[in-house]
């Protein structure tokens, strides 16, 4: 909406939340306290904020004022019910449906922008229109549901949308498509604006996201088969990443995938497979969700091997918990599920991040972790990165945040415990630079 707010001037553009807290971040002098770090986002906020973009909490007047409504909610995998574990849960866009239907007048177009399932537009389309006849049955409103998924990359989001490779809109009113077309016309290329109907529009979404997620297991499986072989996998994706049928994008061994969209659409995809009664093809996606989650097992698993079997009251220093570098975004963040193997191998850990806060770790452990396990565990954050190493057996490098590849290694020697390691699982330091200091090394998909 920043983006939009941007480019289309003439355009008054208004966020809306039902968290009054989180809007009076948005709308703060303080840039800082913006609810998202990404990077540019807030040199677009503090140039167009209070001249066409608005933040509020004032949900009746503005869907009230508004032609056009982004419904851009959270859609999580459900947690329990028919399908938990699979589907994803449509709480928070059944609850947006409802609220236009009981706000809006006259004609509105209503798009999806959060990644949903094939059909949900049905859902939609039915809550506005049997919402809207029982709650306001003297006005005659009247509504065009559309498809506008987003195709950008957490960390790099403001070039993505400046820059996309492609606008997909869905849907089958001629007028509202072009209308929304018109308004991505101002910066894009008209050839990039694709135009579907609304349930391609839907599938292309978690298409794309299950083939990304797909490359990314794809090359960690390479990477232990890498160790075991004496080969180097940034030799071998190098190699393979040459070839134009294949390309070099998402061939970074690492952690796991994480954040908010490519596991939870994966399953999705497994759970409409199923659905459909196309077993196999479920059993495959399932088995890209299950690479990821034997990947975070297998490096956890490394680190207690490698300090001599055990990790009990040992301390690791953690760098990174966002799940990527340039957001503070944890959802689905390997380093959650790797500390919780560690905490529960009796180990001591020390968080550090240049922009998750200690708040928001304590809020993730407490609900991640021990509440799931019953049990508390001993942990700290520092805010300082080499507070965080003084005195460590190990390091982790769990987010490949471009300060980590510029540690003074011989410093970080001299403040840890002896024997010292290193563990590298974004690849990202200079393994000799380690070495020569005297620390032990492993990098993930380092053979040698």
């Amino acid at each position: 909406m920043a983006v939009i707010a941007e480019k289309c001037i003439n355009i008054k553009v208004t966020v809306l939340d039902i968290n009054k807290e989180k809007i009076d971040l948005w709308n703060s002098d303080d840039l800082s306290l913006l609810p998202v770090y990404e990077p540019g986002l807030k040199e677009i906020v503090s140039k167009v904020r209070n001249k066409n973009l608005f933040f509020s909490s004032d949900i009746e007047k503005n869907i009230a004022e508004a032609d056009i409504v982004f419904i851009s909610v959270n859609t999580p995998t459900k947690e329990k019910g028919l399908g938990a574990g699979y589907a994803s849960d449509l709480k928070w866009v059944e609850s947006s449906a409802r609220t236009v239907a009981k706000f809006a007048k006259n004609h509105t177009i209503v798009v999806e922008k959060s990644t949903l399932p094939v059909r949900t537009a049905e859902l939609i389309k039915k809550i506005l229109e049997e919402s809207s006849s029982l709650e306001k049955s003297e006005v005659n409103n009247s509504f065009s549901v559309l498809s506008n998924p987003e195709f950008l990359s957490e960390g790099s989001a403001i070039n993505d949308l400046r820059n996309p490779d492609r606008v997909l809109i869905g849907g089958d009113d001629k007028v509202a498509t072009s209308l929304l077309s018109s308004i991505y016309e101002n910066w894009i290329p008209k050839e990039k604006i694709l135009l579907t109907n609304l349930w391609s529009s839907e599938l292309s979404k978690l298409t794309a996201n299950a083939f990304l997620a797909q490359r990314i297991s794809s090359i960690n499986s390479i990477s232990a088969l890498c160790e075991a072989t004496g080969a180097e996998i940034k030799e071998v994706s190098g190699a393979v990443g040459l070839d134009k049928r294949i390309g070099s994008k998402f061939l970074n061994s690492g952690p796991g995938f994480g954040g908010s969209c490519f596991q939870k659409d994966i399953l999705n995809l497994v759970y409409i497979c199923r659905f459909y009664g196309l077993n196999e093809v479920a059993d495959y996606w399932e088995s890209v969700v299950s690479i990821n989650n034997w990947q975070r097992r297998r490096i956890s698993s490394i680190v207690i091997q490698k300090l001599f079997g055990t990790i009990t009251s040992k301390k690791l220093a953690i760098l990174g918990f966002s799940f990527k570098a340039n957001t503070n975004d944890t959802r689905e963040s390997p380093a959650i599920f790797i500390s919780k193997d560690l905490f529960e191998n009796g180990a001591f850990l020390s968080f550090h991040d240049p922009k998750v806060s200690e708040s928001q770790i304590k809020n993730i452990l407490d609900k991640e972790v021990v509440k799931q396990n019953n049990q508390s565990f001993e942990w700290e954050y520092q805010s300082d990165l080499y507070d965080a190493i003084n005195s460590a057996d190990a390091v982790l490098i769990l987010t490949e945040w471009f300060e980590y590849s510029m540690i003074d290694w011989s410093k970080c020697y001299k403040l840890m415990r002896k024997p010292a390691w290193i563990f590298d699982t974004r690849n990202i330091v200079n393994s000799s630079e380690v070495k020569s200091a005297g620390i032990n090394y492993w990098g993930v998909g380092n053979g040698s």
